[in-house]
């Protein structure tokens, strides 16, 4: 995520007393951040380099260790920061044919790197530079993601300096730290895990996130690392990301705004006992593309449960749409409108703004066929307001803490979930304190 500077300063990027903690989000998991199983082959550090406040964490380091197949998506956003640009540049390199070595990702929060021309572009230099003479990887290894305010140029020799540390801290239990290095907004770090055998040999996948303000899919709209011990080619690995991002990280949306710097990097060592899967079309890709859209559905929705102010979290289901692209762009409409987003939040059964929402999305839809439910309440059909439908339930409805909005268009097979939270004044609160 990365977001606008409040006005340009002089000379060095100043530090700034460390903020206050914001409250956690009443959506967040029960259970706190999970116990993330140990990934063979990688090892995690973070620390306290005052990139932009004071007493925090706010760089992380994951070493990878050589062998490993990388993949990984990116913002595409037209004004994509320096460290996205690195990345997409590097991954591009690796399938063109890599140099061996291990692999490492360096991830900094307090500072986006965005929108900071040839300065950004050094910045990512010297980051890169530092952490390939700290762990000994070539430097075209090293993929680097930052996070936080936008236009104002990293401090990057604040984290250069915390590089011998970062390596003589490196840890393969260390992973909650570098989740919580990565936070800027976030009321809680997130993370996820799975744990599948394939061909008898337990594979385990965990991974971690930050985001909650300025998501909207255009790719991932936030940070996104995850680490699997499962022995697969670099191409299947990256098909099945680019697939699985599409109906995961791409279906969520708190604000409607897309960040420059959403980056999503993953990483398979390698290190299980199992024959290497060199196809999509290997049986055992499947078992392994289950549990790795487990885990990417699980931490995009700990995204919008995070949303900023977030109160209510939202599942929309389009059916009936002319296609499944269809059905998401008309499950998108809903879930970035204003209006119904603040019906959501003021607990009411406003209906009126779906309907309006479905028809300003482009795609076809007829009045007549459309039908709106919220949970198994329904609400309208045959282009009027149910004849059985009851105010009175559809507000006690709207006081629940997660709901469903479900919509058929009547029109064809498409189908598509798309997940949102409501706007609140929270929202602008913490929006416009964001560069204080």
């Amino acid at each position: 995520m990365g977001k606008n500077k409040k006005k340009r300063k002089s000379g060095k990027s100043e530090v700034a007393p460390v903020k206050a903690k914001p409250s956690i989000s009443p959506l967040a998991p029960a259970g706190g951040f999970p116990e993330l199983p140990v990934i063979d082959g990688v090892r995690f550090a973070a620390a306290e380099a005052g990139v932009r406040y004071k007493g925090r964490l706010d760089v992380m380091l994951a070493e990878i260790a050589p062998g490993a197949a990388i993949a990984g998506v990116f913002t595409r956003s037209a004004t994509r920061s320096a460290p996205v640009l690195w990345c997409e540049e590097k991954l591009a390199a690796l399938r063109a044919g890599g140099d061996g070595g291990g692999f490492a990702i360096v991830a900094n929060s307090g500072n986006s790197n965005a929108f900071t021309g040839a300065v950004g572009r050094d910045a990512v230099r010297v980051t890169v530079d530092a952490t390939a003479a700290a762990l000994g990887v070539p430097a075209d290894h090293v993929f680097v993601a930052s996070t936080g305010v936008i236009g104002e140029p990293l401090p990057a020799e604040r984290i250069a300096v915390k590089l011998a540390e970062l390596r003589d801290r490196l840890e393969p239990g260390a992973a909650a730290l570098a989740a919580r290095a990565i936070m800027t907004t976030d009321t809680f770090p997130k993370g996820a895990t799975a744990r599948v055998e394939i061909d008898g040999v337990p594979v385990s996948i965990a991974g971690f996130a930050k985001g909650s303000g300025m998501i909207a899919p255009d790719m991932a709209t936030m940070l996104v690392f995850i680490f699997t011990d499962a022995a697969i080619a670099a191409e299947p690995l990256r098909e099945m990301v680019a697939s699985l991002n599409e109906t995961t990280f791409n279906c969520i949306t708190v604000d409607g705004d897309t960040s420059t710097s959403d980056t999503l990097v993953l990483a398979a060592t390698g290190r299980a006992p199992m024959a290497r899967i060199e196809r999509l079309d290997d049986p055992r890709a499947e078992v392994f593309r289950a549990a790795l859209g487990g885990v990417m559905r699980d931490l995009a929705l700990q995204v919008v449960r995070d949303g900023e102010g977030a109160t209510k979290l939202v599942t929309i289901e389009v059916t009936g749409a002319e296609s499944d692209v269809a059905a998401r762009r008309v499950g998108l409409s809903i879930a970035n409108s204003p209006l119904v987003k603040t019906a959501v939040a003021g607990e009411d059964p406003n209906w009126g703004r779906v309907v309006m929402a479905v028809g300003k999305s482009g795609e076809k839809a007829e009045r007549d066929r459309l039908s709106i439910r919220f949970g198994d309440i329904l609400v309208a059909e045959n282009g009027w307001v149910s004849p059985g439908y009851a105010e009175a339930a559809g507000a006690a409805y709207m006081k629940q803490a997660e709901l469903v909005i479900g919509v058929d268009l009547g029109i064809g097979d498409g189908a598509a979930t798309v997940w949102t939270c409501d706007l609140t004044h929270r929202y602008i609160e913490i929006n416009a304190d964001y560069r204080s």
